[in-house]
């Protein structure tokens, strides 16, 4: 693809901004996307009760209609972001996302609402894209996977307060209360944004808007085995995610354990795990490398999904709690010990279009997930069967789809090749 001559955004933030606060400030716009369904789970029950929605997994259309729209417009944001930078393009991503939550905050009928929700996820969409092009063009290989897992044990913070301060919001006002105060959330966010963080976009890299460039980036990304493989896999644990997240609020608050105000405890513990992992990443992968990493994460998963669908069948469906939720978090550490891993293995050879890439990447795996979460998600009986089959399935395609990737070897054969990536470049010159 060739570079077009468009200069690169001229603001010049005050600084540019140390490891830490990087690390922290993408990590906050990443965790946008998060706290838009976490924070929601807890007024499922009000907002049924408001618009008299007689199927209780109707409410999980709440997470559908946000996450097509958002796996969507991903295809569109990476793209943008080559030809006018990073920053712009995320300032029109949170504009639109802004716009959703005030359709949402004030939405008076279930259908409007749902409106709302695909405005945000459109918008949010951006930052999807966006905060693993940032990454991916300031670092490179294992670095990059360090970066991703730090960023990650700050991401995971959201979902381990998120449900407690929806239920807070609740106990202040309705939920309507909740939707403004993302908005707030987003404003101070993006402003942080717009003030600290610098162009990330390479002059070199800046593309010229051209659709035969972007179709050319887009066959380069889904023609690479070891990208188009490793989203695969992305794409299948993600439907494990969404899967979970439809059902969390029917399973721990309402149906299967009843446990009412404690939901967003238990939700919170769970959440632990994911973010226990990200740190132990974080730590390991210089050293241990990231397909080691997450070849045992993913083998652990498909492993720790069996023993979680013979516990869900010996006890019809309804195991006891402590006994379930610790399975269950065992395979949310192992779902976090691999997921980056994978994103940053599928990234690593397209550092030269890692906008395009990232955006393909990104649409492709969050439609993926979306769609299976659905399905499993709406496949709830009162119990919790379902899910644990649906991680079973997609933890052994996902496998079955690295072995295919790495030719039937895992671990150590591919450890040995993840030098050969790309190098990072340097923050563009302001």
């Amino acid at each position: 693809m060739s570079p077009s001559s468009k200069k690169p955004d001229t603001f010049t933030p005050c600084s540019t901004p140390s490891f830490p606060e990087f690390v922290l400030l993408i990590a906050l716009v990443m965790s946008l996307g998060s706290l838009s369904i976490d924070n929601l789970l807890p007024a499922f029950g009000p907002i049924q009760a408001d618009f008299g929605i007689s199927d209780p997994n109707d409410l999980q259309l709440l997470v559908t209609a946000y996450m097509v729209p958002f796996a969507i417009m991903q295809a569109v944001y990476g793209p943008v972001s080559d030809v006018i930078g990073r920053r712009p393009t995320l300032m029109i991503g949170l504009a639109v996302y802004l716009l959703g939550g005030l359709v949402a905050t004030l939405a008076g009928s279930f259908s409007m609402l749902l409106i709302g929700r695909a405005i945000q996820g459109a918008g949010l969409a951006a930052t999807r894209v966006l905060t693993v092009a940032i990454i991916r063009d300031r670092f490179a290989g294992r670095e990059m996977a360090r970066v991703m897992s730090i960023t990650m044990m700050v991401f995971i913070t959201v979902p381990i307060v998120a449900p407690a301060s929806g239920s807070l919001l609740l106990l202040l006002g309705t939920w309507h209360l909740i939707f403004g105060t993302i908005v707030g959330v987003a404003v101070l966010v993006g402003g942080w944004f717009y003030v600290r963080m610098p162009e990330t976009l390479h002059p070199e890299y800046r593309q010229s808007f051209s659709f035969s460039q972007i179709a050319s980036a887009i066959q380069t990304t889904a023609s690479t085995r070891v990208s188009i493989g490793y989203a695969t896999g992305i794409g299948l644990m993600m439907g494990c995610l969404m899967s979970y997240i439809g059902s969390a609020q029917q399973i721990f608050e309402t149906e299967v354990y009843h446990l009412g105000a404690y939901f967003p405890l238990v939700f919170g513990c769970i959440a632990t795990f994911m973010g226990a992992a990200s740190f132990t990443n974080a730590t390991l992968v210089q050293r241990l490398g990231m397909r080691r990493l997450s070849h045992i994460g993913i083998c652990g998963f498909t492993l720790v999904a069996a023993v979680q669908l013979f516990i869900a069948l010996l006890y019809d469906g309804r195991p006891p709690l402590l006994l379930y939720a610790g399975v269950f978090a065992v395979n949310q550490f192992l779902f976090s010990l691999t997921v980056p891993n994978f994103n940053s293995i599928a990234m690593a050879p397209l550092g030269s279009i890692a906008g395009t890439a990232s955006s393909f990447i990104g649409s492709y795996t969050t439609l993926l997930g979306a769609l299976w979460g659905l399905v499993i998600g709406r496949s709830f009986n009162g119990t919790v069967i379902p899910l644990s089959a649906g991680y079973l399935g997609l933890g052994a395609a996902c496998l079955g789809i690295v072995l295919w990737t790495e030719k039937g070897r895992l671990s150590l054969r591919a450890q040995s090749q993840e030098g050969t990536g790309e190098q990072a470049l340097p923050v563009a010159a302001e």
